[in-house]
């Protein structure tokens, strides 16, 4: 079933009769009149039930023709936060709104945005303030819903009657997946596996200094073919402190290929370990550097500026023998990852491997590059583990710049993973149907 819809009755109006399958619908708009239709309107989408790195085709029919309508999305984070987006459009002389073919006039997007209603979602006003919508448990997807008012409307939408409505379901996690929690000694973490028999590509997702296990983007990576341990490394209640240090030299891992989203070459491994809880402090001891906002988050960016000359508290990336992606915000307030993609770029060149780098960097693009259409977060709380605190922190970016750079960046990061490491079954997982 491609196409899913619920009407509601409308305030001001009612359901006069039923004559050839035809309803008549009525709804009392901002002019005080009460709008009729022949047809009662509906919402197309396609798919109804995907991932969350499927586009939507959407579409409204059945409306007036040259009527103004407000589209609204809405979801309820697994924190209880409620998220919104708006836009207005027209609908065309056959009394339809093809999202992805017209433009917003107005909203939380403007212009020919077919996923607008998705990346442009905020919190809605009054919300917990530093906020960030971050999916926990992958098994069951995000719900959506997507409703058409009558006019143009910008906010109290719990007020007003939809005249259509509809329900999408978005998983990181598509059906078939295999999800195995490990707690093999040193190793705390999930392992995502793709359907079929293998054997598949292997990568391992590490996050970054906010800790935890973050299972989403390994899920989606699975969903995409390529069989994924999202590894817990820090910040975990599973993750004793002496084991929250990584360790680079471990036997398992043989990397084909690396990517680095929005990271430095600094080196802080500390006696062969890489102690994150001390990250910060490396840092932070000259605090005049730590800038704030006028309503307080810190931008860490000049931390780590200007980078050392001494050898020993780099990376040592004149040693990298495999392909090697770097994934850079140009307004990434968090860490000055453009000028070290920039100084990677150069010391690999004076190694003779600069052939074995890629570097993509956008514009107006923030520190949190994740997977396509997620909602832009310029700024949020943080933990600071070793200072057992919560603190706010800019991470930069402009909401249509960087929805851009997240569709773009995800694209390049799944051709380049195919490309450097042995895809066997890329057809049947992409295509699998929800």
């Amino acid at each position: 079933m491609k196409y899913f819809w619920i009407t509601r009755l409308i305030r001001g109006g009612c359901f006069n009769h039923i004559s050839n399958m035809m309803l008549s619908t009525g709804r009392r708009h901002s002019s005080g009149s009460v709008r009729r239709y022949s047809v009662t309107p509906l919402i197309k989408a396609e798919p109804i039930r995907g991932l969350v790195d499927d586009p939507i085709k959407l579409e409204v029919v059945h409306l007036v023709p040259n009527q103004p309508v407000t589209l609204y999305s809405r979801l309820q984070s697994e924190d209880s936060d409620w998220w919104e987006a708006y836009a207005h459009y027209v609908s065309d002389s056959e009394g339809i709104v093809r999202v992805t073919r017209d433009k917003s006039l107005g909203g939380t997007y403007t212009g020919q945005e077919p996923m607008g209603l998705i990346w442009s979602m905020k919190p809605v006003p009054g919300s917990r303030p530093g906020i960030r919508l971050r999916k926990k448990d992958v098994t069951v997807p995000f719900l959506v819903t997507l409703s058409v008012y009558d006019g143009c409307i910008a906010s109290d939408f719990d007020k007003e009657t939809a005249v259509a409505l509809i329900v999408l379901e978005r998983f990181y996690m598509a059906p078939g997946i295999t999800r195995l929690e490990l707690n093999e000694g040193r190793v705390i973490g999930t392992m995502f596996f793709p359907p079929g028999p293998g054997p598949f590509p292997a990568v391992v997702d590490m996050w970054g200094g906010g800790g935890g296990l973050v299972e989403y983007r390994a899920a989606l990576l699975a969903s995409r073919g390529f069989a994924t341990l999202a590894l817990a490394y820090m910040g975990h209640t599973r993750v004793p402190e002496s084991y929250q240090t990584f360790d680079p030299k471990l036997p398992y891992f043989e990397p084909k290929c690396l990517i680095c989203i929005s990271g430095i070459h600094y080196n802080l491994l500390k006696e062969t370990k890489f102690d994150m809880v001390d990250v910060l402090d490396v840092f932070s001891k000259d605090m005049s550097k730590v800038k704030f906002t006028e309503d307080g988050a810190m931008i860490w960016r000049d931390i780590s500026l200007p980078f050392s000359d001494d050898p020993k508290k780099l990376v040592k990336v004149d040693k990298v023998k495999c392909p090697m992606m770097l994934i850079s915000g140009e307004d990434d307030q968090n860490w000055p990852t453009l000028e070290a993609a920039f100084e990677i770029q150069k010391l690999m060149k004076a190694a003779g491997n600069d052939h074995l780098l890629t570097i993509l960097s956008y514009p107006q693009t923030g520190h949190l590059i994740e997977p396509p259409y997620s909602p832009h977060c310029r700024q949020s709380k943080f933990r600071l583990h070793s200072k057992k605190r919560t603190v706010n922190v800019l991470w930069g970016g402009e909401a249509k710049p960087h929805a851009d750079a997240q569709e773009d960046s995800w694209k390049k990061i799944l051709a380049f993973l195919e490309k450097h490491l042995e895809l066997q079954h890329p057809t049947a997982i992409v295509q699998s149907k929800m």
